[in-house]
């Protein structure tokens, strides 16, 4: 179960409270936000796509969604998302689950700008029932960090 590994990550680096545990579902950005009581731009969900037939993971504001405009603008390509039952393999985290921690080696991991409005955010912590609270300005340095992106739109 990848949230063993999210655990296990956090563990190795000293830092085992980062993980929030939750009787409910926690699997959409709605759900999230309504578990934690805040509002769903501070959700920072993590999107599965192909970037030049590679995988990466988007990290953005749960209250926005890819702009096909500017996601080519800015990787020169069609954003194409990874088929739901191919996330796991490629990433290493089910759908409902998927999190910036404890990925696949190789795996980039782009901050869109949307996540800037916040200094609070809370991505996924690797199953349907979980999230990490992070300040936004440290997230960079718990993720493989690739640069910031702005590749979103409201939704």
């Amino acid at each position: 179960m990848s949230i063993e590994k999210v655990r296990a990550h956090f563990s190795a680096i000293g830092e085992p409270e980062r993980i929030i545990e939750f009787e409910q579902s926690t699997a959409t950005s709605e759900l999230a936000a309504e578990a934690l009581g805040c509002e769903v731009g501070r959700i920072a969900k993590t999107i599965s796509v192909f970037v030049d037939k590679k995988p990466a993971l988007i990290l953005m504001s749960g209250d926005m969604k890819i702009d096909n405009r500017k996601f080519k603008a800015q990787f020169n390509c069609r954003p194409q998302m990874i088929p739901v039952d191919k996330v796991e393999g490629f990433i290493g985290h089910a759908v409902g689950g998927v999190c910036p921690f404890a990925v696949n080696e190789g795996v980039p991991i782009y901050r869109d700008a949307s996540l800037e409005r916040f200094d609070t955010v809370f991505p996924a912590a690797g199953n349907d029932k979980s999230c990490a609270r992070f300040r936004t300005d440290e997230l960079d340095g718990y993720i493989n960090f690739a640069g910031r992106v702005d590749v979103a739109k409201p939704k």
